[in-house]
């Protein structure tokens, strides 16, 4: 008896250390893939993401051009591509027209800054210090950016990888647009290979579940951040016409507090700058037109989500903010859809035992 329970131990401990073997080297082959693949993670996601919100859109086209999903697929992506780089390219011209016109300027001594508007010295607290520097900038100029010179040394490193990382944010939107382009065309297949990836997670609810994701990431996109982008064109609109420097940058800045949902925020320093160098109509006007654009998601995000915003914002203000910390800018808007579908997707496994009710109640607006 004892012998043959020793046998038994002997078999069991051999299967035991087998399977361990075998899922010890699973997990490697999966981390090893993982860490080759991690560079890219960011824009496969991305990628993903783009290809389902504009997926609407692309059955429509494709339509239109006789059933073609190449064609439709090459389409979309020209036009993606196109509203990506046209701005960027206006913007980086605009920039480094400008910079070599202020080093044109500081090589032949021509600099100068225009004397304070009178009614700045009447601004509570810092009215009457921001008048004196400014009018000692506007008389001697190269005396104070010769104060300012430990500063300025100081900051153009941080300018110098700011603009790298710029140029790198805009070759990530660039591949995971290309990426979007190959899944959009590849469509039918990639529908089959996440149909059968959420039957497998979720059982026989994988393709509800596969539906409340697709509604979850289009909502996001389409109530966030296409309503962020909207408020930034009418915004940059506004700072074109008021006579702003540097609209581009203004307009970049704005993008991102209206990610945040923070957008108004960037419009109370452009109402300090017109007040203090506009004419009174032209403020009024400004002010108006402000107004409009931060009013603009109440009336956007009804019209395209049709119901209203279905995850709370804080969940969006926690996304965008550990998004850009852990992946940069892309992650500014990657993060706020991620966290949003693991917020959905967390309240369906909450309601698990009553799964009909879990599934309504996560589609249900918050």
């Amino acid at each position: 008896m004892s012998s043959e329970q020793s046998v038994d131990d002997k078999y069991y401990v051999r299967r035991a250390l087998e399977a361990t073997i075998q899922i010890g080297l699973v997990a490697v082959l999966i981390g090893a893939c993982v860490l080759i693949l991690y560079p890219f993670i960011p824009l496969i996601v991305w990628g993903i993401i783009i290809a389902i919100s504009i997926y609407p859109g692309f059955k429509k086209l494709q339509k239109l051009v006789g059933g073609s999903g190449n064609i439709a697929a090459i389409v979309c992506t020209f036009l993606m591509l196109a509203g990506l780089l046209v701005p960027v390219l206006l913007l980086g011209g605009t920039v480094v027209e400008g910079t070599q016109a202020v080093i044109a300027h500081l090589q032949k001594g021509t600099l100068t800054i225009p004397p304070p508007p009178p009614k700045i010295e009447s601004w509570l607290l810092v009215g009457p210090s921001l008048k004196k520097a400014w009018s000692a900038a506007a008389s001697d100029l190269s005396s104070v950016l010769a104060m300012l010179a430990p500063q300025v040394r100081t900051i153009v490193p941080a300018l110098v990888s700011t603009s790298t990382g710029i140029g790198v944010t805009v070759l990530q939107f660039v591949l995971s647009i290309l990426v979007a382009g190959v899944l959009l065309a590849t469509a039918p297949a990639g529908a089959g290979l996440s149909l059968s990836l959420a039957n497998r997670i979720f059982g026989d609810r994988g393709a509800e579940f596969e539906e409340l994701i697709g509604s979850t990431i289009r909502s996001v996109t389409t109530g966030i951040l296409g309503v962020a982008v909207i408020q930034a064109v009418f915004a940059s609109l506004g700072f074109l016409l008021a006579g702003l420097p540097a609209v581009g940058l203004w307009s970049l800045v704005f993008l991102f507090a209206a990610v945040l949902q923070v957008g108004v925020v960037v419009l109370i320093p452009a109402l300090i700058y017109v007040f203090a160098t506009a004419s009174t109509i032209k403020l009024i006007i400004f002010t108006i037109w402000c107004a409009i654009v931060g009013l603009m998601d109440n009336v956007l995000k009804p019209l395209l989500l049709g119901r209203g915003l279905a995850v709370p914002i804080a969940a969006i203000f926690l996304g965008a903010i550990g998004g850009f910390m852990a992946m940069g800018v892309i992650g500014l808007f990657l993060g706020a859809i991620l966290l949003s579908v693991g917020y959905k997707l967390f309240l369906a496994w909450l309601y698990t035992e009553n799964e009909d009710q879990g599934l309504q109640l996560v589609r249900k607006t918050i």
